[in-house]
């Protein structure tokens, strides 16, 4: 039998310049690995063998929103934490599509990377471990 694949942070942006660094950012502070995808469709096919520990994913995306990911990924890794990263404002319309959602967080563009590191380590607290051991998180 083959061992469980270590849990991954996985993040969907549809700017791959965007998700390069911030797998460069996140892979240097944070205890997983960070697998990242421009696609949301592909992204989708990969969660199965993925073993995500947390879903961070843009909101404004071709072919799937963010919240069309997230609905979709739901059912295929349940109670997996969501991070929504956008930079359109949040408004009374997207406070309820949150709402409704499985999201867990909201960060809004532009961030610094620890920003969104302290919230996947909220979220998903076995991640965040690297930035306890940096000193790095606040207590």
């Amino acid at each position: 039998m083959n061992p469980t694949p270590r849990k991954a942070l996985v993040i969907v942006d549809d700017d791959k310049s965007y998700t390069d660094l911030l797998q460069q950012l996140l892979s240097e502070h944070l205890d997983c690995p960070v697998v990242t995808f421009s696609n949301p469709s592909e992204a989708l096919a990969a969660l199965p063998g993925l073993n995500p520990g947390a879903v961070v994913t843009d909101y404004d995306m071709p072919d799937l929103t963010g919240f069309e990911l997230m609905e979709r990924a739901a059912g295929i890794v349940s109670g997996v934490p969501f991070i929504l990263i956008t930079g359109h404002p949040i408004d009374e319309a997207m406070e309820q599509l949150v709402a409704a959602s499985p999201v867990k967080a909201v960060v809004s563009k532009p961030f610094h990377w620890q920003k969104l590191a302290d919230e996947i380590a909220r979220h998903w607290p076995e991640a965040g471990v690297a930035l306890l051991k940096a000193g790095s998180a606040s207590h």
